[in-house]
């Protein structure tokens, strides 16, 4: 159980299927609306490239990692910048109003920093990054 995706081609999904009492609790069973069964090899190139899946959890909370502590401090910015833009601009046609209530960054195992969410939103990247 040591991998991040699962990937599987359609004619491979009923034999992954009698591992789905396994995959599924712990979310790695291929799925077509995840695109992780696919008909050639262009699912894994898009996960090889650093394709990132995000969706709401029950209570409306997005968890989304953007990057690794080893990243430097621009990367881990632009990376930042790209998915809240991403969710900005892909939230449900019925959120009215304000969409975002709080945003927090923290590391796996560390403390959370609240983020300002109109300074978050607003924020526009220098010229040279």
């Amino acid at each position: 159980m040591d991998f991040d995706k699962l990937i599987a081609s359609e004619d491979m999904m009923p034999k992954v299927a009698s591992l789905g009492r396994i995959l599924g609790p712990r979310g790695l069973m291929p799925n077509p609306k995840t695109g992780t069964v696919a008909k050639s090899n262009q699912a894994i190139e898009e996960f090889k490239q650093g394709k990132v899946q995000y969706r709401a959890d029950k209570t409306g909370i997005v968890h989304i990692p953007f990057g690794k502590v080893d990243f430097p401090e621009e990367d881990l910015l632009v990376n930042f910048l790209a998915a809240v833009k991403s969710i900005e601009a892909n939230k449900p046609s019925g959120a009215k109003g304000v969409y975002w209530k709080s945003a927090h960054v923290c590391s796996s195992m560390g403390p959370s920093i609240r983020l300002n969410i109109r300074e978050m939103l607003e924020y526009k990247l220098p010229a040279n990054v």
